[in-house]
Formats: structure tokens, sequence, C-alpha cells
């Protein structure tokens, strides 16, 4: 058996901390053949999709073999587990993981709905379980929501790990000019959801396989700051999931299923869904230290019994 995994270069990544380095030693455990590549080594010719690919030996990283051309039919399972941004490069990616899609490959997460889930915008479908939300580019629309919810959270809706988000009072100084900034003078949306003061207590990372939750952690953030995000210096802590939390992951199983949505990370804070993360969802190195599961290698197994 044979596993494609579609990456940032691999200089990129740091293997005590990356859940894509985790999933890879994973699946060498489990006896499959892993092989990497960057978006840029996809190719499709006519109706066929090719990769130029390299072998790997990831248990002491990285041993890295030659490169080769392959069709991707050699390959079992296709991760696509490049880091956002979801810039042109990235849709492109997804497109010609279709081709070898439509001949039988499985791709994680399903190419189509990588496309369709932007992070953001995918957690509308349930937005009975989200703080109230306003996605817009108008300064008007966007100032009086926030005057009506006292205080708001602003989010670039093409960004990751926290950047660029801000916390803002309804009576800020500035307040449309910040808005005129953020929108690119309207001609970008943006999402503006009221404050939730439960973030100082943590934002619970919930990574879901095949819609099931399988493990999770309490991220805090830094002192002086509301992101709890941990490339921005959050900390990690070991948690249990509460009834509220469980009802959120039920809510979500039937469509993350039906959408081909395998690997997921969701966030909650206070009770209330944040986002939905279905490009490269992180957390496994972190679920597997604090809580003493083997997290990556229970994710391969699910995956071998589902194929």
């Amino acid at each position: 058996m044979k596993h494609l995994f579609v990456l940032d270069p691999l200089e990129q990544i740091n293997p005590s901390k990356d859940s894509s380095a985790a999933l890879m030693q994973a699946a060498e455990r489990a006896s499959i053949e892993v092989w990497v590549c960057t978006p840029s080594g996809l190719q499709a010719r006519g109706n066929k999709a090719w990769v130029v690919t390299t072998p790997v030996k990831t248990e002491r990283w990285i041993t890295v073999g030659a490169p080769e051309s392959r069709p991707l039919t050699d390959f079992d399972c296709i991760w696509m587990r490049k880091d956002p941004p979801v810039d042109e490069a990235f849709l492109y990616a997804t497109h010609l993981l279709e081709v070898a899609e439509r001949e039988g490959v499985k791709i994680l997460n399903k190419p189509s709905s990588l496309r369709a889930w932007n992070e953001k915008l995918g957690a509308l479908r349930f937005a009975k379980l989200m703080a109230p939300t306003l996605v817009a580019s108008r300064v008007l629309e966007l100032a009086n929501f926030a005057r009506e919810q006292g205080e708001v959270v602003i989010k670039p809706l093409g960004g990751k790990g926290g950047q660029g988000v801000i916390r803002v009072a309804n009576n800020a100084p500035g307040l449309e000019a910040l808005l005129e900034l953020m929108t690119d003078q309207e001609r970008l949306p943006v999402m503006m959801q009221g404050f939730l003061p439960e973030v100082v207590d943590g934002d619970k990372r919930i990574l879901l396989v095949n819609g099931k939750p399988v493990g999770a952690i309490n991220r805090k953030p830094k002192p002086g700051d509301f992101r709890s995000n941990l490339a921005l210096g959050g900390k990690a802590e070991a948690t249990e999931l509460s009834n509220r939390e469980l009802e959120i992951c039920t809510q979500l199983e039937v469509e993350l299923q039906s959408n081909g949505l395998f690997f997921v990370g969701i966030d909650v804070i206070g009770g209330m869904l944040s986002e939905i993360n279905v490009t490269s969802p992180t957390g496994i190195r972190e679920v597997e230290h604090l809580m003493s599961i083997p997290l990556a290698d229970q994710i391969i197994n699910q995956l071998l019994d589902n194929i």
C-alpha cells in the first residue's frame, strides 16, 4: 500500500510538532509506503493525473529517495496537507487531484470540499451553533453590527493561525477607518462575530475523524492577548469534552461524512463553534503528548478500516 502526502517543502516541517509528520510516521508504522510531493509536482497528461514524487523513510526524520514520475493511480490514498493560504496554486492542485479522484483514488480531504469549505465561511452551515456573526464588506453594516454587539472580533476570511484577527469595542475611535482597511475599501468581505469573553479560559481544538471526535486540547491565550493559537504563543492544555461540545460534534457528523471531510479540526469557545478547519488540521502532536494516546496511529487505522 502506498500513500502520497502533498505538503509544503520538507525543510519547513518540524517533526516534533507537525501533524503531517505524525501521520506520515504512523503510516510507515502500519507498513504503508510513504511518498511526498509539493503541489508543483502535480500534473495532468490528458485525462490522467501524474506526480513528480519522492519516497521517504520517516522513522528518523527524514530519509529522502530519488524523485520519480508516477501516475497518481499508483497510490491508494493521497493526503492533501498543504498549509493555507488557499491561493490559486492550492485551488489548481485540488483540480489536479480531482483527476485522480475520478479514477478511484481516495483523496483526503475531498478536493471539491477543500474548495467549498472556507475555514471561516464553512462554519456558517451551522450558524445556530455560533456566536452572532456577520460576513460583509460594507463598512456601514459592519459598524452597525459592532455597535449592536458591544464588542466584536474581526477575522480576514483567508487568514490562518489567528493572523490578522482583531478585537474591537463598539466605541473604539476610528472604527470605520479600521473597517475600510480590513475590507480593502469595501472590496473584500470579513467575518465579524460577537466577542466571547470565555476565550480567557481557552479555545478548544477538537479533532474529528470521519465526523467523530478522537481528541482535543484546550488552548489558552498568552498574557495580554485574546488569541489562543499555538503559533501566536497560546498554551496547550489537556482537556475533556463537555456535553455541549459533544453535541456540536454530533451536529456536524453527517455533513462532514457526506462531504468527504475525513480529518477535520474544529474550534469551540465557550460552547460556541468558531471555525471548521479542513485544509491541514493541526493538533495531533499536542493531543498525543497531553492525553498520552497514539492518535496518529488511530487515525491511520480508522482510515484503513474505511478503505
